[in-house]
């Protein structure tokens, strides 16, 4: 049965999830991280390492640092989760209709480039 470890290194962290150091470093920054420090040596916990697996799945869904940070910190073990998962799909409903927002107006600019494409082409053909 294996043990869950206690401590990661940074390159750990980064090699597991496949992001660089910096990366790492950028978010604990805005608190998404804590790492304790030994000299210059940070040493993160299973906690961190829980963190920093929610916050790269909340970047992969398109979510700011802020909504992550909010969306984590709100969850704490032994607790109803019901408050959390009701503010996530709050997060998720407003990211998704700006993204169909977007996608409407990404629609429309290409209509109105494939309509002066043909005006253009008709004009060259003169």
């Amino acid at each position: 049965m294996e043990t869950e470890r206690a401590e990661f290194s940074i390159s750990e962290l980064a090699r597991e999830f496949d992001v660089t150091p910096r990366a790492i470093r950028f978010y604990e920054d805005p608190g998404l991280l804590a790492p304790r420090r030994d000299g210059q040596r940070r040493i993160y916990s299973p906690r961190d390492r829980t963190r920093l697996k929610l916050t790269l799945r909340g970047k992969r869904l398109g979510l700011t640092l802020s909504e992550i940070r909010d969306l984590i910190d709100m969850y704490e073990p032994g607790r109803d989760e019901r408050p959390q998962l009701e503010r996530f799909l709050a997060v998720l409903q407003s990211h998704k209709s700006i993204l169909v927002q977007q996608r409407e107006d990404i629609e429309a600019q290409l209509s109105e480039i494939q309509a002066f494409e043909k005006k253009v082409r008709k004009q060259l053909k003169r």
